[in-house]
């Protein structure tokens, strides 16, 4: 994971970054075939089109997973994606034409830069016009350009996140990838344990939430919880060329949010909005129901895991060099 490799076949990563502003997204493209699904673990989500991932849902998975910054209001560009989309007839058929599935997930970034500037619907169309193959551009740009994590002392002391990405194959040749934005309240944690980004101590140094969470009652001298530490999102999309079903692709995504607790202490707070989607473009036909299928699931599940791990601390690797204002 430390080179990483280009997404599987057909799928198409692309970003729109306001440098200034300190805000983006970013969009992931799918194959017109593939299926999807997503779990979500953070109890201050911001969403669009998660219902029609639920394995009972009639579509098999959205045409594109949008990641934005500019909270709710950022939602507003997954119009920009559907309208591309629709003018290259990719999406759902219907009687009326095709109609884009565009299931996106926000993260705050208000508090960062120009909270006047937010990703609307061009800016969701530009991040399409710029969708390519290959490697996608990691750090502080898309729907990373904001971020920040290891908020318990407050945005001035936490350390900058961003977007990362990280790739692995499987035994058989199956390419799991993930893209994921870091902007959690908790600290990310390196594979060995080391403080990737946390909050900085009076003398710079970084210290961890989980300690100093434990021997707080209070917030003695501080302004209140929620004007320092509002606003925390991880959010991952994985992708992979596997042949799964809806219901498979739930499985995965579940077990990758396990890379989120991997990399991220502490995950799923009420504080955070976390959200993993899954999504497999395998054309052929996804093993029948028996041990052998539980078996490739539990596999994919668990490189899911380590990929998603892998690019949250991508994401602070790639941005830490770039301070916070």
């Amino acid at each position: 994971m430390l080179n990483p490799l280009s997404p599987p076949d057909g799928f198409l990563i692309g970003h729109w970054t306001d440098a200034d502003s300190l805000t983006g997204c970013t969009v992931v493209i799918a194959p017109a075939t593939a299926r999807g699904s997503v779990d979500v673990r953070g109890g201050g989500t911001g969403t669009r089109e998660l219902e029609a991932l639920s394995p009972l849902a009639n579509a098999e998975g959205p045409s594109a997973v949008l990641l934005t910054g500019g909270s709710a209001f950022g939602l507003a560009a997954a119009d920009g994606v559907a309208r591309w989309l629709e003018e290259r007839q990719l999406g759902r058929p219907t009687p009326a034409g095709v109609v884009p599935l565009v299931s996106a997930a926000v993260m705050f970034d208000l508090a960062e830069g120009d909270r006047r500037t937010r990703p609307g619907p061009e800016q969701g169309y530009a991040a399409c016009e710029l969708a390519s193959t290959g490697v996608p551009q990691r750090g502080a740009v898309g729907a990373g350009a904001g971020a920040a994590v290891g908020k318990l002392l407050g945005r001035e002391r936490a350390c900058r996140g961003g977007i990362g990405y990280a790739t692995s194959v499987l035994a058989g040749g199956e390419v799991v990838a993930a893209v994921a934005v870091a902007n959690a309240f908790g600290d990310v944690i390196g594979a060995d344990g080391e403080l990737l980004g946390a909050p900085r101590g009076d003398g710079g140094e970084l210290i961890r939430t989980a300690e100093q969470v434990r021997q707080m009652t209070h917030f003695p001298g501080l302004p209140p919880l929620s004007q320092r530490t509002v606003g925390n999102t991880t959010l991952a999309c994985v992708m992979t060329d596997a042949a799964l079903d809806k219901r498979a692709c739930a499985i995965v995504a579940r077990m990758a949010s396990a890379g989120i607790a991997r990399a991220v202490d502490p995950a799923f707070t009420p504080l955070d909005g976390d959200v993993v989607f899954c999504l497999a473009s395998g054309s052929s036909t996804p093993p029948s129901p028996g041990l052998a299928a539980t078996w490739s699931l539990t596999v994919l599940g668990t490189v899911a895991a380590s990929v998603t791990a892998g690019a949250i601390r991508d994401a602070v690797l790639q941005a830490r060099a770039q301070p916070l204002r």
